[in-house]
């Protein structure tokens, strides 16, 4: 039950021969997808929940870093595109990726949105059609999940009914080298014609798709990846702990064992980890494996709570800072540059920003922030957002660079500042302390 798309184009609008694809969720995995499908030729229905992103996409305002406004214009202009909240109104599908979060809860993986959206797209399946699991999760997820939710909707079974996959994301939001386009893309199937059905629709939207051998093998690679991330930065944040009253510059270290041309991979410092990946995934692996096994991951819950404590350490050395300066942290003036986990993106899911804000109102501080990326909706109502200017920068106690946003003025922060407290090494200067 292979599927033919060898008479796909790369323009005109969506017609009766073009493929139907159904995308779970227009996040920042799930709308560069749809954009990327519909160029591609293929007849794209986005569904969200949220109204605001329902409305914004088809609009083609985009609420994306990586999907430029004039690009998604294109795709709804052109017909290839729309939206809705409403999966019924999809009508039936040939393709349908899932691309919604999957939050923990209490210490256990939430998969409501995944079920709620296999419930969605269940409906729509008609015979011999597709559908791939990009959501991060488990291993064993897509099959134990996924697929009885998919069969009772559909009435039909999974492999001699319709294919099945998992595909997980590999999204960098920000990054401008890697993107959805260029960066591998790793394939599976519950089956081989599954894991044929996988691999030539991802072919058609990708420059590389890897083939593994299972949903299984493809779910644990995903963990794999963002763990070994989780794991590395907190060595090195534990080593910054450590170094500074050792008198050793941590950055410095870094950068001279990242001239080691084998056997070395920097990584670097910071005041926590963010986004959905690093502070979530590695936790879905070790609640996976005690729960299989009864064994407990240890290099992951260690990387956790190294992590995890960040924050308070950051908050902690910004109230001996200002002590050494005559100063108490409450009723201190503290300007915050950079809300987002991630530089040049305004993601705040998880970011250790905004657990470093929660501390310091905490503590008593006055808190105004910068952040020219960071959704207002977003915010909490405590958070007071201002610009970048030279009279903020002077009215300040302290300034905190906690995201290395490329569009701060820093050279503005190093000659104005009183003291700058600089958890990202960017604004070096005579008043400046380093995490």
């Amino acid at each position: 039950m292979s599927h033919d798309f060898s008479h796909r184009s790369t323009g005109g609008s969506a017609d009766a021969s073009s493929p139907r694809l159904v995308v779970a969720g227009l996040g920042y995995v799930g709308l560069p997808l749809a954009v990327r499908a519909a160029e591609a030729g293929y007849a794209v229905t986005g569904v969200d929940t949220d109204a605001y992103r329902v409305k914004s996409a088809a609009a083609g305002d985009s609420y994306i870093e990586d999907i430029g406004g004039a690009r998604l214009r294109a795709a709804v202009d052109s017909g290839r595109l729309r939206t809705t909240d409403d999966y019924a109104t999809a009508g039936t599908l040939d393709i349908g990726v899932i691309t919604v979060p999957t939050p923990l809860r209490g210490g256990s993986p939430d998969l409501r949105y995944v079920e709620a959206a296999g419930r969605g797209l269940a409906p729509l399946l008609r015979p011999g059609a597709l559908v791939v699991l990009e959501s991060t999760s488990y291993p064993g997820t897509t099959e134990e999940v996924l697929l009885p939710v998919l069969e009772e909707g559909s009435g039909l079974s999974a492999g001699a009914g319709f294919h099945l996959g998992y595909s997980p994301e590999r999204i960098d939001p920000g990054n401008p080298r890697w993107t959805l386009e260029n960066t591998p893309k790793l394939v599976s199937g519950i089956d081989a014609a599954s894991l044929a059905a996988v691999e030539e629709f991802y072919g058609h939207l990708v420059e590389r798709t890897v083939p593994v051998s299972g949903p299984r093998t493809a779910e644990l690679t995903k963990l794999l990846e963002n763990t070994f991330r989780q794991v590395n930065i907190a060595l090195i944040n534990e080593l910054a702990l450590c170094a500074r009253p050792l008198g050793v510059d941590i950055w410095e270290a870094v950068e001279a064992a990242a001239t080691k041309p084998y056997g070395f991979m920097p990584f670097r410092p910071g005041p926590g980890v963010g986004g959905h990946c690093l502070p979530v995934d590695p936790a879905y692996l070790s609640w996976d494996v005690e729960r299989q096994l009864g064994h407990d991951v240890r290099f992951i819950s260690l990387a956790g709570e190294v992590n995890d404590r960040m924050p308070g350490h950051v908050v902690e050395r910004v109230a001996a800072g200002l002590r050494e300066r005559g100063k108490e942290l409450s009723g201190a003036r503290v300007l915050v540059l950079g809300l987002a986990y991630k530089k040049n993106t305004g993601d705040l899911r998880e970011s250790p920003a905004v657990t470093v804000c929660a501390l310091l109102r905490e503590s008593g501080a006055r808190l105004r922030a910068v952040d020219p990326y960071a959704d207002p909706r977003a915010l909490d109502s405590d958070t007071v957002r201002v610009p970048l200017t030279e009279e903020e920068v002077r009215a300040a106690d302290a300034v905190l660079v906690l995201t290395d946003h490329d569009t701060f003025d820093y050279a503005l922060v190093a000659r104005c500042a009183s003291y700058v407290f600089d958890a990202r090494d960017r604004c070096p200067g005579p008043r400046t302390e380093r995490l």
